[in-house]
């Protein structure tokens, strides 16, 4: 029987997708903008709706996105009363890249590069040199930091020019790799408390005539995936960050701009089948597969050689009116991954890229146990998780 033309599933193409605004409004364009108006060469300000300030700090909420601080003006009054201020006083909040993945973003925010450039372009990517599995955010297996991302930091570069520059951040973050490749340069300073970050950002920020100051807090995003944005936990979290972020704003010194901002927002994920798509026991997703690479609502997947066709014609039959299933040149064009794929990259990227358009996502249950119990999930292209804010205070 032949079914209907109105029963057709009608497909996501993967140029229907919202590609981040790589250039003049995405997290690799926020540095950038800043140092330039310090005056660092080489740099040239791509937000043109901020204006230079002598003390620029950025303050980093992980997991804390546009649509999130929107809905939630009784537990986040500080940042919510923000909103008009956001992007240069518009309105309006930036993007993340693509994937909406802390490892991706931060290398986008202290590089000043997009996904692929700097090449951390998802939670876990095939090395193409090794054929394994890169864990980018925790870096297991162990990789040369400089062969994976070559470039200098803006922090590095702003240092070198005479910018006064430090990141204050919990003290287990400054040796860890993602930090090495993505925010190095300057001064690390290690606080536990939030507290003690927000006074100590302030200080640091009042210590230079030309400064740039990066702070960072990750509890909204821990409490996001184990509980859920829609729990006590989680409403908590952005209560303490709000208190945060406001006390951070009454300490800041004479010609300075803070700008309070997320890698990405989030969402949660209902428990059911429908909404939970387990690669581990759908035979038809798994077939010609070597490796499944990525996260839950954006991944990347890799054929055995020769079954890249077929792995993308059933993944696009099975999933294409849920997610945008595109070839890795499809998403590379539709500009995904931004404007230039550095020729070390491009094997980074899945045969197949699959980013979630419903609420639904890719679980693993056998290979990745721990991420497929998450109750927030974040990765793809949705104004949810794409959409950042860029809160400005001056004095």
């Amino acid at each position: 029987m032949v079914r209907p033309a109105w029963q057709d599933p009608v497909l996501l193409a993967p140029g229907t997708a919202p590609v981040p605004e790589y250039g003049t409004g995405s997290l690799a364009d926020l540095l950038p903008t800043l140092v330039a108006g310090q005056g660092v060469p080489g740099f040239e300000a791509r937000i043109a709706e901020l204006s230079p300030a002598d003390r620029n700090c950025v303050f980093l909420i992980d997991g804390l996105g546009w649509e999130q601080i929107k809905a939630h003006a009784d537990e986040a009054p500080f940042l919510h009363s923000l909103l008009p201020t956001s992007r240069g006083g518009t309105g309006r909040p930036v993007t993340s890249g693509f994937p909406s993945t802390t490892a991706t973003s931060l290398a986008s925010v202290g590089t000043g590069l997009a996904p692929g450039e700097h090449g951390l372009p998802g939670y876990t990517v095939r090395n193409p040199d090794t054929g394994a599995l890169m864990n980018q955010l925790r870096w297991k297996p162990w990789t040369a930091l400089k062969a994976w991302q070559p470039y200098p930091t803006v922090f590095e570069l702003a240092h070198a020019a005479g910018v006064r520059t430090a990141q204050v951040s919990a003290p287990d973050f400054e040796q860890t790799p993602l930090t090495k490749v993505a925010l190095s340069g300057g001064s690390f300073l290690g606080r536990l408390t939030g507290e003690d970050r927000m006074d100590l950002a302030a200080e640091r920020l009042a210590a230079g005539d030309r400064s740039l100051v990066y702070t960072y807090y990750s509890e909204v995003d821990g409490q996001g995936h184990r509980f859920g944005t829609d729990s006590d936990a989680w409403r908590g979290q952005l209560m303490y960050v709000d208190g945060l972020a406001r006390r951070l704003a009454e300490q800041l010194p004479p010609r300075s701009a803070l700008y309070i901002t997320a890698d990405h927002g989030m969402i949660d994920i209902p428990f059911d089948e429908q909404s939970r798509i387990d690669f581990d026991e759908d035979w038809e997703l798994s077939a010609g597969v070597a490796l499944l690479g990525g996260e839950g609502r954006a991944r990347h997947v890799y054929a055995v050689p020769g079954a890249q066709a077929d792995v993308l014609a059933v993944w696009r039959e099975v999933l294409g009116e849920q997610f945008w299933v595109a070839s890795r040149d499809e998403a590379v064009a539709a500009g995904w991954f931004g404007p230039h794929i550095d020729e070390r990259v491009y094997g980074r990227i899945g045969d197949v890229v699959a980013a979630a358009h419903d609420d639904v996502v890719i679980t693993a249950s056998v290979k990745e146990p721990h991420e497929s119990v998450m109750v927030g999930m974040h990765g793809s292209l949705t104004p949810a998780e794409q959409l950042v804010p860029l809160l400005e205070v001056r004095s």
